[in-house]
């Protein structure tokens, strides 16, 4: 439940929908108008590849959804239960997050394919990192969940029921920091190509440096 989560849930929610937002708007600017972050789109773009397109759009289409998994198994595999604790590896993965966005950005400016791999594989880290602590209420890298969810929470208070105002608080600033980062990678994009990828890597380094100082000072951890 939202109110069992720390207050600064709130802020991390909205800078990692930010980052989120720049990496895909440079992904869909930059890649053939390819969405990155998230794979509703893409899933269709393989059903209808396997009809309309030749195999290599297909494969390729097939491995972004693949990269995206194995980033999301990969924070699985380091984040052990569903509780939001100190001492975890959320700065291990955030690390990695924006590694793999740094090393995007050198493949992508090769014309490499696996730069678009390794850009989803950062952002199913991500999804995956925020949805374990928060009981999949927090998710980052796509929209269409959290206006779902938000419509829910509308709906229920026409019928009569309690609203919500901090989870709607939470999912209206998922919602504006994804918004404001799709601008900010356009603008990003116009200016510096592919190396508009090096915000949000620097974004993710900073918070994971941030997390690893706060857990520090902060030993018995919040669950």
């Amino acid at each position: 439940m939202i109110s069992k989560l720390p207050r600064w849930v709130e802020y991390g929610a909205f800078v990692l929908a930010f980052v989120a937002g720049t990496v895909n708007a440079v992904g869909f600017l930059g890649v053939k108008h390819q969405a990155i972050s998230h794979l509703s789109g893409t899933v269709t773009l393989v059903g209808t590849g396997i009809i309309t397109s030749n195999g290599n759009d297909v494969f390729h289409l097939a491995g972004i959804l693949l990269s995206f998994l194995a980033g999301a198994s990969l924070s699985g595999a380091l984040l052990p239960g569903t509780s939001l604790k100190l001492g975890r590896h959320y700065d291990s993965l955030l690390a990695i997050e924006g590694i793999m966005l740094l090393v995007s950005i050198y493949l992508l400016k090769n014309n490499s394919l696996l730069g678009h791999y390794t850009a989803s594989a950062a952002c199913g880290i991500q999804n995956a990192l925020a949805t374990s602590y928060s009981g999949a209420i927090v998710r980052t890298t796509h929209m269409t969940g959290i206006f779902t969810d938000l419509g829910l929470m509308i709906g229920a208070k026409i019928r009569g029921d309690q609203f919500d105002r901090r989870k709607a608080i939470l999912l209206l600033l998922i919602i504006v920091g994804f918004i404001a980062g799709g601008s900010l990678g356009a603008y990003l994009y116009a200016w510096m190509q592919f190396f508009a990828l090096a915000v949000p890597a620097a974004i993710c380094i900073v918070l994971a440096t941030l997390y690893r100082v706060y857990a520090v000072k902060e030993p018995y951890g919040v669950s």
